[in-house]
């Protein structure tokens, strides 16, 4: 069974910096679409960033450029997002999402909570 897990939230004041964490099993995640995507109370799911053939290309929302980084560990099957320079908009829960590049299918991490606050 295919499974994404997120970690690395957390509580951290304005300014500072978060690495979440998404680990695969049984998918390789260089194989797939990676995404990370976050949703804040009352908002919709949005898209923050992707990275395809395992880094090779990336994109970012336009908050997310200059801050935050996408990127993969072939060794360990595990995609990061680092966060830096966190402001108290960037308040979410953040989703890991993994899309078949070949294949119609679309997993979902459970999600990790990020709080910005002084």
């Amino acid at each position: 069974q295919v499974q994404l897990v997120e970690s690395g939230g957390g509580l951290v004041q304005p300014g500072g910096s978060l690495r979440l964490s998404c680990t695969a099993s049984v998918l390789t995640v260089t194989s797939y679409r990676m995404s990370w995507f976050r949703q804040a109370p009352g908002k919709e799911r949005e898209l923050v960033a992707v990275s395809t053939n395992a880094g090779g290309t990336t994109r970012y929302a336009e908050f997310a450029k200059g801050r935050f980084t996408i990127s993969t560990d072939k060794a360990k099957n595990t995609v990061y997002l680092q966060m830096n320079s966190l402001k108290p908009e960037d308040t979410a829960v953040y989703y890991c999402n993994a899309q078949g590049l070949n294949i119609p299918v679309d997993y979902w991490g459970q999600g990790t909570q990020v709080t910005i606050s002084s």
